[in-house]
Order: C-alpha cells, then structure tokens, then sequence
C-alpha cells in the first residue's frame, strides 16, 4: 500500500492487494488496539473510495484509496448541538442537531454553529476564521458545510451549482401522497413578513425545482427522500405545503400535527466537489431516528 497525500485531518492510502477492510487497517494502524481500530471504523471515520463504509468484512481490491479521518481536535472540541463531520485547510463541514441557528439573527445573537466553531478554530490560532457557505433553517437538522477562508466562501458560492453533486433530504410530511414520485417546480418569492410563496408565472421570482420520492408511509404521515436542483431559502417547506403535504411541524407553512416535536426535515447528504484540490467528497448523516418511529 501506498501514502500519497496527507492533510491535518486526513490519512490516505491506495491498497494494492484484495483485502477486508478491518484486516486492512489493522495492518496499517498497528500501533492501536483492534478495538480502537473497530471504533474508528464504526463511527463512521473510514472512507473508501470517497464514500462512508463502516462495515468490517468490505472487500477491497486494488487501486482502491482509503481515507481516515483523524479530527483528534475535533473530536476533543465540545460542541452544542453540532459535530464536526470533516475538516481540512479549507472547509469544515458539520452535522447540525434541530434547535440550533446557523448564524446570528439580529433578535437572537447566542448559540449558532458559526460561533462555535468560530470559537474552536481560534483556539487552534488566534488569527483563524470561517465563513459561511450556505444556511440551514434552524428547526432542520443535518450536513451544512463552512469555509476557512474568504477565497475558498467565494469559490464555493460562485460556483456552487456546479460543485454540488448531490444535496439531498429526508422529509416527513403529513398525509399519504398520491403521486410516489414527483418532480415540483415553481418559481419563489418572499412576502413582506419574511414568507416564500410560490408563483406558477415563469419568472416571476427565483426558479426552484424540487425531486421527491417515498420512502414509506403510514398513519398518515409520509417519509420522503427530497432532492434540490436548485437551493431557494425553504424551498422544500414551500413545495411540499404546495403539493398540500406539509412538512410535519412546520406551522409557518401550514402544518397541523407535530407528532415528533420538531421540524420534519433533515438535510441527510451533501456531495461537492472540494474548492481547492477538486476532489469529490460525500458527507452524509443519519436519517433521524425520532423520524422511523413506527406510529
């Protein structure tokens, strides 16, 4: 096996011979116990070819890169209500619980993800900074991505649509849909008291395409998997109260039942191309299990 690149964060490596993936890294983390090694791989620090595996038996063949990911300062760091997915020099990306704010509003300045990891990359150096790339409503938990530079805040956005390879959600909304799958598209525009509505006149406000699939449905309540081609501020929450299946617990877009106690709505992957090398990386979070619970 070969060592071909490394960051503070990462450590690669190509395999050259079949191998499973637990025999594979305990050959080469000989220095850490087997369950130090199992607990690695188990919390989801093993990559394969750019994609999370976590099972011990993977077969790996030749020519395949595996990537671990140290975060010993991330992992150490403690975060309210957020966790750091991947880092490097030049983004971060988290997973953001329901409840905390993105950044500061002007009537709520207290806890975001901004400031914390504000906070976590000056105690590194003083003289660090992030930025944002992109926004999460607050009640939506899952994958949300930062800059650490304002070079690499203006790459990403600039080139954002094409970067972004998949982002993608889980939903749950009340009712069962007629349609399994669908593709809704309408065009976006922000009332004086800060709501989106839909318009069906072209180009009267910012395009947005919205792609749903079920995943199951019961008592009704449905369990979608949602995909953006485009990003408009609560895009899925204008789309789905449209379709008149509201997201569960969403009452600014006509939702009356919250069987969960908070937003039905997780931002479940995020792949994108990297800023600087042009790597593609695939971030993904685990669909909430408040959201499986049989009902």
């Amino acid at each position: 096996m070969s060592k071909p690149r490394q960051n503070p964060n990462m450590e690669q490596y190509k395999v050259d011979k079949p191998a499973e993936l637990l025999p594979f890294l305990l050959s080469i983390m000989s220095q850490q116990s087997r369950n130090s090694v199992k607990s690695i791989l188990t919390r989801g620090q093993v990559f394969v070819n750019n994609q999370e595996v976590t099972k011990h038996d993977f077969m790996l063949e030749p020519g395949y890169t595996v990537t671990i990911q140290k975060n010993k300062a991330a992992k150490a760091a403690t975060f309210e209500k957020m966790n750091i997915l991947y880092e490097d020099d030049a983004i971060i990306v988290i997973e953001k619980d329901a409840g905390l704010l993105s950044i500061a509003t002007e009537k709520e300045k207290s806890l975001t993800a901004y400031k914390q990891l504000m906070t976590y990359v000056r105690k590194i150096n003083p003289k660090n900074r992030i930025y944002v790339v992109h926004r999460l409503d607050r009640e939506t938990s899952g994958v949300m991505l930062f800059a650490k530079s304002e070079q690499v805040k203006q790459t990403l956005q600039n080139g954002w649509k094409d970067m972004v390879k998949e982002r993608s959600y889980v939903a749950l909304v009340e009712g069962i849909l007629n349609k399994r799958e669908d593709t809704i598209t309408s065009w976006l525009k922000e009332s004086k008291t800060f709501k989106m509505f839909s318009s069906e006149k072209p180009n009267d406000g910012k395009k947005a395409i919205t792609h749903y699939k079920v995943i199951k449905a019961n008592n009704n309540l449905s369990l979608l998997s949602v995909y953006l081609e485009t990003g408009r501020k609560n895009q899925i929450r204008v789309h789905m109260s449209d379709i008149g299946h509201p997201i569960v617990g969403d009452k600014k877009y006509g939702s009356k039942v919250n069987p969960i106690g908070r937003l039905g709505l997780h931002a479940i992957v995020l792949a994108i191309k990297h800023p600087v090398t042009g790597e593609l990386l695939r971030f993904k979070s685990d669909i909430p299990k408040v959201f499986l619970k049989k009902r």
